[in-house]
């Protein structure tokens, strides 16, 4: 089991940091007092199978209690792989997020916004002075911050945390709710219509054989894996961690299956991480 400890100053990009880990499969927890951390690990490393890697964002929230912060993370190292990010931003820069999110400063120094800003300067610089990677947020764009943090994990491409499931349905029993894309198979000659492969699915051959026989289920084929293709590094790049592509046909058994095994397939093959769901198969 390995910890993350995320802290440093208030506003520098955490909450955004947190979505990162959250994406590659973190337990992640906010707001963490340090004291509470052996008792956490020991509860944790119980259940290792599941919560294999933890983030915990620790910072200036709590006041002088994260002053403990070091002496538990040096109990926890003598067993686990822990890692220090504090994340840190310039004052006017900062003073301009505070002014443009209308939130105010956790510690509410009476004299002001910078009084704040430099009031938790001095309780972090010890911890700021202690962590493995120190990172200025001050100039970052768009999704710098997650490059960065791909970076440290040595993560070499978004793709493989971008998660796609590929969902088979019958427009009979409803299209999924949460798709992002939907694609309709109906127009094309059912299978279901063959009586020697009405009881069989799109996992088998002779059903996959049939349904891709004609040209225009060819040909669209090719339209949607251009376009999917094309997408999904826009998705990407918008810092999404996911996408569900829904393929129905009438029931849900033969053309939407086998078109579904053929979009994970040539997703997989482009190396990404997608999984194809067959809804209504057995229905």
């Amino acid at each position: 089991m390995d910890f993350t400890i995320l802290t440093g100053m208030s506003g520098s990009g955490k909450t955004k940091a947190v979505h990162f880990f959250e994406d590659m499969g973190y337990f992640c927890i906010d707001n963490m007092p340090p004291a509470l951390l052996p008792m956490l690990a020991d509860m944790l490393n119980t259940m290792k199978d599941k919560f294999r890697s933890v983030a915990l964002v620790i910072d200036a929230r709590l006041g002088d209690m994260i002053n403990e912060l070091l002496d538990q993370v040096d109990k926890l190292r003598s067993e686990y792989d822990v890692k220090i990010i504090f994340l840190d931003t310039d004052d006017s820069t900062l003073v301009n997020r505070y002014k443009e999110t209308r939130r105010d400063h956790p510690l509410k120094n009476p004299d002001g916004l910078l009084a704040s800003i430099k009031e938790e300067r001095k309780l972090t610089e010890k911890l700021r002075a202690a962590s493995d990677f120190v990172i200025d947020t001050s100039d970052f764009k768009g999704n710098e911050l997650r490059d960065r943090l791909m970076d440290i994990y040595n993560i070499s491409s978004q793709n493989s945390i971008f998660e796609v499931k590929v969902v088979s349905f019958g427009f009979k029993h409803g299209i999924p709710a949460d798709a992002d894309m939907v694609f309709d198979l109906r127009c094309f000659p059912n299978p279901f219509y063959v009586p020697e492969l009405k009881h069989k699915t799109g996992n088998d051959k002779e059903v996959r054989d049939y349904v891709m026989s004609f040209p225009s289920a060819q040909k669209f084929y090719e339209m949607v894996k251009e376009m999917i293709l094309f997408l999904i590094p826009q998705f990407i790049e918008e810092a999404r961690s996911s996408l569900i592509i829904a393929v129905g046909c009438t029931g849900g058994h033969h053309r939407s299956v086998t078109f579904a095994n053929l979009i994970t397939a040539l997703l997989k093959d482009n190396g990404y991480n997608a999984e194809a769901i067959h809804r209504d198969i057995n229905i």
